[in-house]
């Protein structure tokens, strides 16, 4: 009993400050509090709760890390100040077919100022680098609430978490959320707020140009358009459309082949405007190979989400991403998830239904989403699976 006992005292003595941290604190709390709370405290190893099984690992070497540009895609780029201009056809015809072919695009001349963003980046870098405990603040397991700091992906069911934190706000109805933001940075609901209006109207107008590209409604250079009044209704129903803003922070990681920030998931609403720093870590799935996709400055990467592929009746594309994370630099990223009103059903647009393409999915909504999610582990596109009509 003796010797025992003095090679405990002799371990722990040993152990680094980070790993003292690990085992005199709960574990699972530890986890539950953030990689940032584990990056800050100076861990050295990726612990057992980050590592994934080994056919699921980035499966990148050192090499692979330092040069990052091996495998990158560049997507395709849609002009939004073109896209209001007289080359507008042209302009469709190119969105469409990133719809299908990628599911994603970048969307440069965008209009929305430089300063808007660049301020967006800044105060979500602020945000994470508040102190623990003011961070700790914001933490809520309720998936509804109009703000929520957490860690993983979904940290009440996954397995294997992510190596990524998170702010999640509710943007809408602004005026009544706005109060439940963060009061810190002290800048945080200002900017945050000048920046939600932005993309919601940026959203607006890449949705209507949408509908434009699959035909549903006339083209809006043209001098006698008229929208059918149910396509014109759904324009406007996402006027009054749910938002959420997802801050991301992907600390450096001291084991990157391990693990992920987030697994290959799809988003479930209509659009995804994704604002980047400089640092690489978004990969979408291309040709059935992982790729990264290149960061452009003062650009957004737009996706299909979910609920973009039922309304299409599978024309778009809702594709499966992931996010690598690296040994070096933090990565902030900034995702706004755009869709129809909270309950509001949404199922394949009755023009894209005939006998040649029949209802290809079921209608759904963003509640039996957060129904689906809150229930289990979710993987892959398992939702929009369970959406499809065999």
């Amino acid at each position: 009993m003796e010797i025992r006992f003095k090679i405990r005292v002799s371990a722990t003595l040993a152990m680094s400050p980070a790993m003292a941290v690990l085992t005199t604190e709960n574990k699972e709390s530890q986890y539950q509090n953030g990689v940032k709370r584990l990056h800050e405290n100076g861990i050295s190893k990726v612990p057992n709760k980050y590592i994934l099984p080994v056919l699921e690992r980035p499966n990148i070497t050192k090499h692979q890390e330092a040069n990052v540009t091996k495998n990158n895609l560049k997507l395709p780029i849609i002009d939004f100040h073109e896209l209001q201009g007289p080359n507008r056809p042209q302009v469709l015809e190119s969105l469409a077919s990133a719809c299908e072919q990628y599911g994603f695009f970048q969307l440069v001349n965008h209009g929305i100022p430089s300063d808007v963003v660049s301020n967006m980046i800044d105060v979500g870098t602020k945000f994470f680098e508040l102190p623990f405990e003011e961070r700790a603040k914001y933490m809520s397991s309720d998936m509804r609430a109009p703000v929520r700091y957490g860690t993983s992906f979904n940290q009440n069911k996954d397995r294997v978490f992510c190596w990524r934190d998170f702010l999640k706000l509710v943007c809408h109805p602004l005026p009544d959320v706005l109060p439940h933001w963060p009061s810190s940075p002290v800048d945080m609901r200002n900017l945050a707020a000048t920046y939600a209006k932005e993309t919601k109207y940026l959203f607006l107008m890449l949705m209507e140009a949408i509908f434009e590209s699959l035909g549903l409604v006339e083209s809006s250079s043209s001098p006698a358009k008229k929208k059918t009044t149910e396509e014109d209704e759904v324009l406007k129903e996402f006027e009054d459309g749910s938002q959420l803003m997802v801050v991301n922070c992907y600390p450096p990681c001291p084991q990157p082949d391990l693990t992920l920030g987030m697994p290959p998931h799809s988003d479930y609403g209509f659009l995804t405007l994704l604002l980047q720093d400089e640092v690489e870590g978004l990969q979408i799935q291309f040709q059935d190979e992982w790729v990264t996709v290149e960061p452009i400055a003062n650009s957004f990467v737009v996706n299909v989400g979910d609920h973009l592929e039922i309304f299409s009746n599978g024309k778009y594309k809702s594709v499966l991403h992931r996010v690598l994370v690296n040994s070096r630099k933090d990565r902030i990223s900034v995702a706004s998830l755009h869709s129809l009103p909270f309950m509001r059903p949404v199922g394949p647009s009755p023009k894209l239904v005939d006998e040649l393409n029949p209802k290809r999915y079921k209608d759904t909504d963003f509640a039996s989403f957060i129904e689906y999610i809150s229930s289990r582990e979710p993987k892959k596109k398992n939702f929009l699976e369970s959406r499809k009509l065999t």
